[in-house]
C-alpha cells in the first residue's frame, strides 16, 4: 500500500476519542448500514426508503438494539455501550423518551468504537445481528397489531 492508502485504512484509538465523536460516527455508520438493508429489501421509492430507515434508525428501535446485543458483547463492547449509555449530550430529540435516547446513544457508541478501531467483521455481524432483531421485532409488533383488530372469539367471530 501507498502512503495514501494506508492513511486511508488506518484506524483510530476510540479510547481517545470523546463519546459523542464516536455516537456521532456511530450513527453514519449504523445509517448507512440501514439504507443498504432497506434497498436489498427491495425498496425503491424516496418516500419508502425514508419511511422504512426510520424504524431502524430511531431512538427506541436502537435502545431495543442495546438490550437485544447486550448478552452478546465482550466485556469491552459492554464498556462503550455503556460509556454511550452514560454520556450526556446536553439535550435529546422531542420525539424521544429520554431512556431511549441514552440507550441509542450508547448502541450508536458501540457501533462508532466497532468502526474506528478497525473491527470491521464484528461490526459487520452485529449489523447483520442488530437489523434481522428489527425486522423480527417489526414483524412482531405487525402481528400483535393484527390480533388486535381481529373480532373476539377469532376471524370467523365464532367465540
Amino acid at each position: 500500500m501507498n502512503g495514501a492508502q494506508d492513511a486511508k485504512h488506518a484506524h483510530l484509538d476510540p479510547r481517545g476519542i470523546p463519546t459523542l465523536a464516536l455516537a456521532f460516527i456511530g450513527d453514519a455508520v449504523w445509517e448507512l448500514r440501514v439504507r443498504e438493508h432497506v434497498l436489498r429489501k427491495g425498496v425503491r421509492r424516496p418516500h419508502e426508503l425514508h419511511q422504512a430507515t426510520t424504524r431502524y434508525v430511531r431512538a427506541r428501535s436502537q435502545a431495543h438494539l442495546a438490550a437485544v446485543l447486550g448478552p452478546l458483547l465482550s466485556e469491552e463492547e459492554r464498556g462503550f455501550l455503556r460509556r454511550g449509555r452514560n454520556a450526556k449530550p446536553g439535550h435529546t430529540r422531542k420525539s424521544a423518551d429520554v431512556l431511549d435516547y441514552r440507550h441509542s446513544t450508547g448502541f450508536e457508541t458501540l457501533i462508532g468504537y466497532l468502526y474506528t478501531s478497525g473491527q470491521r467483521d464484528r461490526l459487520d455481524e452485529l449489523c447483520h445481528r442488530a437489523l434481522a432483531a428489527i425486522d423480527d421485532w417489526e414483524e412482531d409488533a405487525h402481528a400483535r397489531e393484527q390480533a388486535d383488530k381481529q373480532p373476539e372469539g377469532g376471524a370467523d367471530g365464532a367465540p
